[in-house]
């Protein structure tokens, strides 16, 4: 459980890196995101036939972090129209 959490910071902190602009994303949000990411990547790959979706893989690994990116951008578009 602790690995899990770790690894939905770690893909989290690499999609806001990827991803260009400042977010405005507290860590917990980041944490979040990047759960819901490894989540998501983990499922994606696990239904390409690469191995479960609760081990680490390395294509697991890079489609998390891209399902990070797009929810970042997604969060990012959703919240922008309430700040003007």
């Amino acid at each position: 459980m602790i690995g899990f959490l770790v690894a939905g910071l770690i893909i989290g902190a690499l999609a806001r890196l990827f991803k260009s602009g400042k977010q405005d994303l507290s860590l917990l949000a980041t944490l979040g995101l990047g759960l819901l990411g490894s989540l998501i990547g983990g499922t994606i790959a696990w239904l390409i036939g690469t191995g479960s979706i609760w081990e680490l893989n390395v294509l697991g690994f890079v489609l998390a972090v891209v399902a990070a990116v797009l929810l970042i951008g997604v969060v990012e578009g959703a919240t922008s129209g309430r700040r003007r």
